[in-house]
């Protein structure tokens, strides 16, 4: 026959086990997502970053040598107007 206290100490490190499993799944799960959460945020930032290059090709090898870039130094506004003019017409 087994006694209480035996059995008191096998129950006891049943459910310390337990729990000890369930804090343990808790911590790998946060660590896991907070590990998804950072690839997805720099995947986000190398689609933006490949975009703007994309962009910025597509600006300077445009037709005619136009600048289309509002914000580039060589930009003007009239020519731009000529060409969509001539295109459209």
């Amino acid at each position: 026959m087994v006694s209480s206290t035996v059995n008191v100490v096998r129950y006891t490190a049943l459910v310390s086990g337990v729990f000890y499993g369930i804090l343990h799944r808790r911590s790998l799960q946060k660590e896991h997502d907070e590990k998804k959460h950072h690839h997805a945020i720099h995947e986000r930032e190398r689609l933006i970053v490949e975009a703007k290059e994309a962009w910025k090709r597509k600006q300077e090898t445009g037709k005619d040598g136009i600048v289309t870039d509002p914000e580039d130094p060589r930009f003007d506004l009239e020519k731009l107007l000529e060409k969509w003019e001539k295109d459209y017409s």
